[in-house]
């Protein structure tokens, strides 16, 4: 019998999403790493006890860091073993992925941003996306967008299209 291949998640852990990402940023391409954490920042982390709404990440030296990802300090340890909420995060990346993404955030108005954090077999894991931000117009538009898309599946249920 053949295995079921598909990426699962753990159940128990929590799934942060950085929802404003995909309201203020065109998502342009999206890319799976790892993120390496201490002790401390792994469990807090499993707790849920984190905020990647102005997290973003940089490359430096040829290694990509996740800045502004703030992770609560665990309630259980003492204050000689927690960690700084705020220390840069060093995301973990092939050095071709670094040289592509690196190349293409040269080019003007592009960023990396966060979409989500999440555990995948035990290891803490984050979906970067390259991003353009959006104007106020295009965010204008995605509402109205949004908005008839909920017209038309409401007319639908009731059955009048």
């Amino acid at each position: 019998m053949a295995k079921d291949r598909k990426k699962s998640t753990d159940s128990a852990a929590p799934r942060l999403l950085n929802k404003k990402a995909r309201f203020n940023y065109e998502i342009l391409e999206t890319v799976e790493a790892g993120i390496a954490l201490k002790g401390t920042e792994v469990k807090s982390l499993r707790a849920g006890d984190a905020s990647v709404n102005e997290a973003y990440a940089r490359i430096t030296d040829g290694q990509v860091f996740l800045i502004n990802f703030q992770i609560q300090p665990y309630k259980q340890a003492g204050e000689v073993f927690n960690h700084d909420p705020k220390r840069p995060k060093q995301l973990l990346l092939h050095k071709r992925e670094i040289k592509k993404l690196s190349a293409k955030v040269q080019i003007r108005g592009q960023t990396m941003v966060p979409l989500c954090v999440y555990f995948v077999k035990g290891k803490a894991k984050v979906e970067i996306a390259l991003a353009r931000g959006k104007k106020r117009g295009d965010k204008r538009q995605d509402e109205r967008a949004k908005q008839d898309r909920k017209d038309i599946a409401r007319a639908q249920r009731r059955g009048g299209m």
